[in-house]
């Protein structure tokens, strides 16, 4: 596409999607979108180095190359990715990452009697005296910390507690479960009981959520309380409603589905007849704008069908079957005057076969994975390995063009602890976009936090093995997988950069968009949290 061209392509995809907002409802499957406690080292999430530049937003096409020599290995931009220890053996190099210089590192050797009062003293060291634990003991403080013997981890912790910020606490609590001291952990739970709302600062409200998470860690329940609380669903339309304001809040819902359709529609401009398969097909409403935008092209639109791979939340939150999706893109293709076939497949992505799919001789094919391929077991869960399986079975399609937007987070085959702080700095950087838009005290707001996120974290922090559900990999991974799929990467054309960048003038500045390696990355100020990219 010329570059004359882009700025009314992307301009009218932009109105049209936020004309097209007004009318239809709009769902989409949770985006399980976002710092490292410890001040002198980050996490492995990718981390944007921007530059000022007249106020406005550019990109890192200057960045320099990084090969992807090992698996690994995080992706690049002119980014410090930080230590990104992750190899599929879960290698020894990634367990020496998690004293980040603290003065908490060693171990404990204290007896139980000395430790149960340093634990005493320090509940009412940081709650106050009204604390419920037993200060009986005549031994003070000072004679505890005084002791050699008893100078310890967990003495020092005592020592520093007191000046602790809120990250700095919660990261020490979960380095007291990941070394499964549940003294030292109950007590620090309780102290930051007292320090986190689900109303308060960013950190205070994703500190209410991560001790949910820890405590279901302590207690072996993580997958329990996980299932536990999607039971406790809001009707389907406080659900829909609740996705929607994630939706507006935030625009990671619109940098996927705008991003794609871009593509997709570049990709198809010669083609006369398109098959899509989307395997997160969830409200159908990203393909309302595709219609529009086919419906535009010189000679007339192309024939299109769409095959919508559904699943049991986003069933839910229609309130009924991929039909409804079916008729409302029916509705949508006939008024723009585009020939138009559905079909559902009312799977997840894990029972997927050949014949689900339902491919034709003839059509170009387009395949969308948004937020989707981190769910799919892989080999760390299963020897099926569904989410390799699943590359290669769309690979065997000979797609023209296949959309791959996922978050930008490395949680999937580390240990606990690096997985802890990784999460804690990708939500981070969630929370405080959300708190830019909506007033802390936003009930609305609340609701949303708490159905749409709250339940990812406490997954990812609670759950082993199969009970994982979220398991994010950097692009650097997801770019190895697909190419030993077969697949080889497609750069994205200037204007999806345009398209994103106009969308972005709606939201905080403190919103970022860069241009790497011939994928898109967003991200909220150096923080990366999601990307996009094309493969054929």
């Amino acid at each position: 596409m010329q570059t004359s061209q882009r700025p009314q392509m992307s301009g009218s995809v932009h109105g049209l999607y936020n004309q097209s907002m007004q009318q239809v409802k709009q769902y989409y499957a949770p985006y399980h979108v976002f710092r490292n406690s410890c001040n002198n080292s980050r996490s492995s999430g990718t981390q944007f180095s921007f530059q000022a530049q007249n106020g406005q937003f550019f990109t890192l096409d200057s960045s320099p190359a990084i090969d992807y020599v090992a698996y690994d290995s995080p992706p690049a931009l002119s980014v410090s990715s930080n230590k990104s220890p992750f190899s599929p053996q879960c290698s020894q190099s990634y367990m020496t990452c998690n004293t980040c210089d603290s003065p908490f590192s060693g171990c404990s050797v204290v007896d139980d009697g000395d430790l149960r009062h340093v634990l005493q003293q320090l509940e009412n060291k940081l709650l106050g005296p009204e604390s419920d634990t037993d200060d009986s003991s005549n031994c003070s403080f000072n004679d505890v910390v005084s002791n050699p013997s008893s100078l310890t981890r967990w003495n020092r912790v005592l020592d520093v507690a007191p000046t602790l910020n809120l990250k700095e606490l919660i990261d020490v609590c979960a380095e007291a479960v990941s070394d499964a001291d549940i003294s030292t952990a109950e007590v620090l739970m309780n102290v930051l009981e007292q320090r986190v709302s689900v109303s308060g600062e960013p950190m205070e409200r994703l500190g209410a959520y991560v001790l949910e998470g820890l405590r279901a860690r302590v207690l072996s329940s993580g997958s329990i309380i996980y299932k536990k609380l999607k039971c406790k669903e809001p009707t389907s339309s406080e659900l829909m409603s609740y996705m929607q304001v994630i939706s507006n809040l935030c625009p990671y819902y619109k940098f996927a589905s705008m991003s794609a359709n871009v593509v997709i529609r570049e990709a198809m401009m010669n083609e006369n007849r398109i098959h899509i398969i989307d395997f997160q097909i969830a409200q159908g409403s990203q393909w309302m704008f595709l219609f529009h935008d086919l419906a535009r092209r010189p000679g007339g639109p192309p024939f299109v069908r769409i095959t919508g791979v559904d699943d049991s939340q986003s069933a839910y939150a229609r309130g009924g079957g991929l039909q409804l999706v079916g008729e409302m893109l029916a509705e949508v293709a006939k008024s723009c005057g585009v020939p138009f076939e559905f079909h559902g497949a009312a799977l997840s992505g894990c029972e997927v076969q050949l014949e689900n799919l339902r491919v034709r001789h003839g059509e170009a094919l387009a395949v969308n994975f948004p937020f989707m391929l981190h769910h799919m077991p892989d080999e760390s869960v299963s020897t099926i390995n569904h989410r390799d399986r699943l590359l290669r079975l769309v690979k065997s399609l000979s797609p023209k063009i296949v959309t791959l937007v996922e978050q930008e987070s490395n949680t999937n085959t580390a240990p606990f602890l690096p997985r802890f702080r990784e999460t804690l700095d990708y939500y981070t950087a969630m929370f405080e976009s959300i708190d830019a838009a909506r007033p802390r005290d936003d009930k609305q707001r609340i609701s949303t936090e708490e159905h749409c996120v709250a339940r990812d974290v406490v997954n990812i922090i609670a759950c082993e093995g199969a009970d994982t559900v979220e398991r994010h990999e950097l692009l650097g991974k997801w770019r190895l997988r697909l190419m030993m799929a077969g697949f080889t990467p497609c750069p994205l054309s200037p204007s999806v950069g345009e398209t994103i960048k106009d969308m972005l003038l709606e939201y905080s500045p403190n919103y970022r968009f860069a241009e790497s390696e011939g994928a898109l990355y967003l991200g909220w100020e150096n923080r990366a949290l999601a990307t996009s990219s094309a493969w054929r």
